[in-house]
């Protein structure tokens, strides 16, 4: 009888083992296409911004307003991510992977216009400030014992009224609710930082079960969770912390 107890606790943490080491490695699968995607968006950012032509091809410079290209630029992304979400199944790797990189090309040609708008200065230190709280919230939603399942629904309720507010302010023009609205979307963002780390840090200790295709489909899914999280943090914070030229 206890032997085989012994046995029954020996098999349960050896499964448990097994699923902390194929947690870290999705994570590391998640974090690394995450990081591609960064380094894409900010190449292509500043090439746009730095490249007279291009910015032509994104602004109409006599009228100060978008151009067509201008605002496929801008809409584009949220199509893809559309895209990556629901047509997972149906989706190759190869495909998935693809439409991550173009997905992260036109973040890049979209977020050139940030360059244009304030002070690289002001640009870098927004994004160092993004970058630690990130990190910060990353390392504590992988290692806190607590379930933020709960909290992630809060957090995205959040979200919906947030961009309800948003479209309401977009015809109102109210500066005040904009730092409302600014306050509301950092929190929001960093919240779900924690959130989404944990929620993948789970699904990255069951994904021995899915098969190495779907592994590859679900980092890229979970890179680009992340990516938006860190984005709109970058965004909100910009609102606050950025200098206009």
């Amino acid at each position: 009888m206890f032997e085989q107890t012994d046995k029954s606790g020996f098999f349960t943490a050896q499964q448990g083992n097994r699923e902390v080491v194929v947690a870290k490695s999705f994570m590391t699968q998640v974090f690394g296409w995450m990081t591609l995607a960064m380094i894409v968006t900010a190449v292509t950012a500043y090439w746009f911004a730095s490249t007279e032509s291009l910015i032509r091809s994104l602004i109409n410079t006599e009228t100060g307003g978008m151009t067509g290209l201008g605002w496929f630029v801008t809409l584009a992304p949220i199509g893809f991510v559309l895209l990556m979400s629901f047509g997972f199944q149906r989706l190759s790797p190869a495909l998935m992977t693809l439409l991550f990189i173009c997905f992260s090309v036109l973040m890049g040609m979209s977020l050139s216009f940030i360059l244009l708008i304030y002070t690289a200065a002001s640009v870098y230190k927004t994004f160092a400030v993004t970058a630690i709280m990130f990190g910060v919230m990353s390392v504590t939603g992988y290692t806190t014992k607590t379930d933020l399942t709960k909290f992630g629904s809060i957090m995205m309720m959040g979200l919906i009224g947030l961009m309800i507010a948003m479209l309401v302010n977009f015809f109102m023009k109210s500066s005040a609710m904009d730092y409302i609205i600014s306050i509301i979307g950092v929190l929001i963002f960093t919240g779900l930082t924690a959130y989404d780390v944990q929620r993948l840090k789970r699904i990255g200790a069951g994904a021995g079960e899915y098969g190495g295709e779907n592994i590859r489909k679900l980092s890229i899914l979970g890179a680009l969770t992340l990516y938006l999280d860190f984005i709109n943090l970058f965004l909100f914070l910009l609102r606050f912390l950025g200098d206009r030229k």
